[in-house]
């Protein structure tokens, strides 16, 4: 009997020694279908799931590789956050920003650059949600502001690619004060005629959405984005009724006014040409 179990323990180490383990990180499951997906596939997509079409969301830097022409001018990054309020909460501001900036989040939650998008001249903000959820605190206000100046000296197009959780809740009124600033300076850019074009992906919420990036010449989003002020679930204890399906996505949005036009990834830079060829001067 004895030998049986050692002939046993023998036959499974031997399977497990030809077991051959998968590293980690091959695989994603996407969100919406819940099924594996092979994370070098996602390379040839955009970073959209081939299965459902679900948007994975993507850092800065491959979204200006996927919108503009190559050889952008990073503009403003000598701009750091500071800590005007002293904010203490389960982290300290200060400690948070030092860390970010010691991994190398340099930019604040916004890049902002100069470049080109089909040949055509523009300015460009993304949108950094890995800095703390791309909060909009001073220096992010400061930065698009800056953006809209420099859009308006080139006579050229802003871009303004939003995914953020809000307002910067660390700088309190100041973050709030954001909202206005930089609606000010896109108005200088409507009454010069040049076109402001936001681009909303998920999420787009808070003061964020209630400011900026619904006020674009056209609002375009990218499919099923999550677009909205306050949670769904605020929003029907405060009305005390049930929402309706889908909403605050993309497409209900684009169904009730609020979007122009849902694009996916992959048209995306093709569809904003289109629409800048048209809004724009023409050229000489």
């Amino acid at each position: 009997m004895t030998s049986w179990f050692v002939k046993k323990r023998q036959q499974k180490t031997a399977v497990e020694e030809r077991t051959v383990r998968v590293p980690e990180g091959l695989w994603i499951k996407g969100d919406a279908c819940k099924e594996l997906i092979y994370r070098k596939e996602l390379g040839n997509t955009h970073n959209v799931c081939p299965k459902c079409g679900y948007h994975f969301r993507i850092d800065v830097q491959e979204r200006l590789e996927n919108l503009l022409d190559p050889d952008w001018t990073p503009l403003f990054g000598h701009l750091r956050s500071t800590d005007p309020l002293g904010f203490v909460a389960t982290k300290a501001y200060k400690d948070q920003l030092r860390r970010l900036e010691e991994e190398g989040q340099t930019e604040d939650a916004v890049v902002v650059v100069e470049g080109t998008l089909a040949d055509l001249p523009v300015v460009a903000a993304i949108m950094n949600f890995d800095y703390l959820a791309a909060s909009m605190g001073s220096v992010v206000g400061e930065k698009l502001r800056l953006g809209a100046e420099r859009a308006l000296e080139k006579g050229c197009a802003y871009l303004i690619v939003s995914c953020s959780g809000g307002a910067r809740m660390q700088e309190g009124t100041l973050s709030l004060m954001q909202m206005a600033k930089v609606s000010a300076a896109l108005a200088k850019l409507d009454k010069a005629g040049l076109p402001y074009l936001s681009i909303l992906t998920d999420p787009t919420t808070g003061g964020v959405s209630a400011s900026y990036a619904m006020l674009g010449a056209l609002n375009i989003a990218e499919p099923k984005a999550l677009i909205g002020f306050a949670g769904p679930r605020v929003i029907e204890q405060t009305i005390k009724q049930s929402l309706p399906e889908g909403f605050q996505r993309s497409e209900f949005l684009q169904a009730h006014g609020m979007v122009d036009r849902v694009v996916t990834r992959d048209h995306l830079k093709q569809f904003v040409a289109t629409c800048l060829e048209w809004m724009l001067p023409a050229r000489g």
